[in-house]
């Protein structure tokens, strides 16, 4: 079963992003939408992990 994120454990794992900026990722499409449970965001922690990695990966080109 996924482990899923809150937009507070989302934010931390993307080193303190501001909400404005996460927001801007999610609308650009550099994060992916949240899963939406009652009026609470969610995000899977290994789909978040995956993208670090990607993003991680092509800063060391």
């Amino acid at each position: 079963m996924a482990t899923l994120l809150s937009f507070t454990a989302l934010r931390a794992k993307l080193g303190d992003r501001s909400r404005s900026a996460c927001y801007e990722d999610i609308k650009l499409g550099r994060i992916p939408k949240p899963i939406k449970i009652g009026r609470n965001n969610y995000w899977q922690e290994d789909v978040i992990d995956r993208l670090i990695e990607k993003l991680h990966g092509q800063s060391d080109d």
